[in-house]
């Protein structure tokens, strides 16, 4: 029942916030929406949501996961063939290998680039990655236009949230 004439109930109070999170960029962003949708397949993805820590994402872009000759849910190609596997354990196996991909695009705190060479540890256990210095970028341009994964994968964009930041990126982090 409306509180006021009119129709208008004000006993609603719409949660905002100062930014957008990292889930809110992630929605928006067209060009990662391949990335988000597996990342949303994990328990990881609730962290994108909330301000408790303070992530940094190495988002692929659409084009560069397209581009891989497995799919992150495909996992390395065996050396052995896998004959009689249950669909129970296929299911298990892709979950793992998400898992596995979506973390190593996670770095559980905030980063530097002023300073590179420098590498971070990500959410895989055992996986970091190196930011190098590029000789493209032009002096005086922001941190993350002069520096380069250490596979070649090039920062394209960033963009800040409350709760950490996202950089948009040309290739893929090897979970492998």
């Amino acid at each position: 029942m409306p509180d006021q004439p009119g129709g208008l109930d004000t006993g609603y109070t719409p949660l905002t916030r100062p930014q957008p999170t990292l889930a809110d960029l992630l929605t928006i962003e067209p060009s990662a929406s391949i990335y988000y949708s597996y990342a949303r397949e994990t328990e990881l993805s609730l962290e994108f949501d909330t301000a408790d820590q303070y992530l940094t994402l190495l988002v692929p872009t659409n084009r560069a996961v397209m581009a891989l000759d497995r799919k992150p849910h495909q996992g390395p190609p065996s050396a052995v063939p896998v004959i009689g596997m249950s669909e129970q354990q296929f299911d298990e196996q892709s979950k793992r290998n998400v898992q596995r991909w979506v973390s190593a695009h996670i770095i559980p705190s905030r980063i530097s680039l002023s300073n590179v060479p420098v590498t971070y540890d990500t959410m895989l256990e055992g996986k970091s990655v190196t930011f190098v210095a590029t000789s493209e970028a032009a002096q005086g341009s922001l941190d993350w236009t002069r520096v380069t994964l250490d596979d070649g994968s090039k920062i394209i964009s960033m963009k800040e949230g409350m709760n950490g930041v996202l950089y948009l990126i040309d290739g893929t982090v090897d979970p492998y």
